[in-house]
């Protein structure tokens, strides 16, 4: 059970704002934002090289912070500045060849496509989108079929889109491609911090997430999770002397845990500040987290589905904390707008621009619940949402 008051103390923004926005960027709560804030003053005052060195300890303790956190073990944790990089350095970082295979889903994130896309146009490998079955989930036939051809050399998806509120059966995923042999990437970027994420459950070898989400950690920062075994055969698209060691007579020699995938520089008030939150979330409980938010979000969904005019867009047997609907007659803009007039936030969401479905609608409201939010603050969404143009 979740202290709410507690909790909400904590948050200092909670006195501000009804922010259902979890899902672009959560409110910090005050022990991270104190520790971000106290390594930012000490570098001021005595150095940034000197304040990293001060701080080595909670610097370290970011690895086996998040470790724990995801089920994993602090070698296979780098440290990197979002959830994009974190992607990106893992995938590009798989030799691909003509005629591998790359298998995604429907409802990818299009910054991941457009590497998928590049990463094919100049290796000779094939992207392939397996359908969706008639929940609006990745569909786990056609996977398997997908998978028993020639040429699959990585299963790559999401766990929760971005632009809905579905959850992707991501453990059934992982034991297919350990079935066929096939590296699974995961993109955790809506999932960590909202819902349980245990890689070893989850059987992906490769895991990008960022800190700002569900997470509640400072913006700029994410971390990447490769599996020991798996991080050993990947070769970084680029390396520094945090990844390598430099050997006077020419050569070099790359680490040997996931830290390959680091730079040497990096926001350290940021890397304590992710540490702290991962902390912070698994004090709090990751179970009673994942409780608390899909309740909320199913009893937003439930309200906003009793509105006349609002259609409300989510998918899958159980959701996540994401809620995207639609005010017909309003833009989806002009709610937003409707929404901050009254000190509530949630964001505009383009699921035609997210993935590879020509069906989407255009543009939707998504209001994404973290446990620190009220019943009451839902009230307040649903109180100051735009009435349905010509509703009397």
């Amino acid at each position: 059970m979740i202290d709410l008051a507690r909790v909400r103390a904590q948050t200092p923004g909670c006195a501000r704002v009804t922010h259902l926005n979890n899902a672009g960027a959560a409110l910090p709560p005050a022990p991270v934002i104190d520790a971000v804030n106290r390594h930012f003053a000490l570098e001021s005052t005595i150095g940034g090289y000197e304040a990293a060195e001060a701080a080595a300890a909670a610097l370290d303790d970011f690895y086996p912070a998040v470790a724990a956190l995801i089920g994993a073990r602090p070698d296979e944790i780098a440290y990197v500045e979002n959830a994009t990089r974190a992607f990106d350095l893992a995938f590009y970082a798989i030799p691909f060849s003509p005629g591998d295979r790359i298998l995604t889903t429907v409802s990818e994130y299009s910054s991941n496509a457009i590497a998928y896309r590049q990463v094919a146009d100049a290796t000779g490998a094939g992207v392939e989108v397996v359908p969706d079955g008639p929940d609006g989930l990745v569909s786990l036939d056609a996977l398997a079929a997908a998978l028993a051809r020639p040429g699959a050399r990585l299963v790559s998806l999401n766990h929760v889109p971005t632009s809905n509120g579905l959850v992707n059966p991501v453990a059934e995923v992982g034991r297919l491609c350990r079935e066929a042999g096939v590296l699974f990437l995961l993109d955790a970027c809506q999932s960590v911090g909202q819902l349980s994420v245990d890689v070893g459950a989850i059987g992906c070898d490769l895991l990008s997430a960022t800190g700002r989400k569900f997470l509640r950690g400072p913006r700029g920062t994410g971390f990447l999770y490769a599996r020991a075994d798996v991080a050993r055969t990947l070769v970084p698209p680029f390396l520094d002397t945090m990844s390598a060691t430099w050997h006077p007579t020419g050569g070099y020699e790359i680490r040997p845990d996931a830290r390959r995938f680091e730079t040497w520089e990096r926001n350290m008030a940021g890397q304590i500040g992710l540490g702290v939150a991962a902390r912070y979330a698994a004090d709090v409980g990751i179970e009673a987290i994942e409780e608390r938010v899909t309740g909320l979000a199913a009893r937003l969904r439930a309200a906003l589905a009793e509105r006349p005019g609002v259609t409300v867009l989510d998918r899958g047997p159980r959701p996540s904390g994401i809620v995207t609907f639609t005010v017909d007659g309003v833009e989806p803009g002009a709610v937003k707008e409707a929404l901050r007039a009254k000190d509530v936030n949630v964001s505009v969401t383009l699921p035609h621009g997210h993935g590879y479905d020509p069906g989407a609608v255009r543009e939707a409201v998504r209001a994404s619940v973290h446990y620190y939010n009220s019943e009451d603050e839902l009230d307040t969404l649903l109180d100051a949402l735009p009435v349905t143009a010509g509703t009397p």
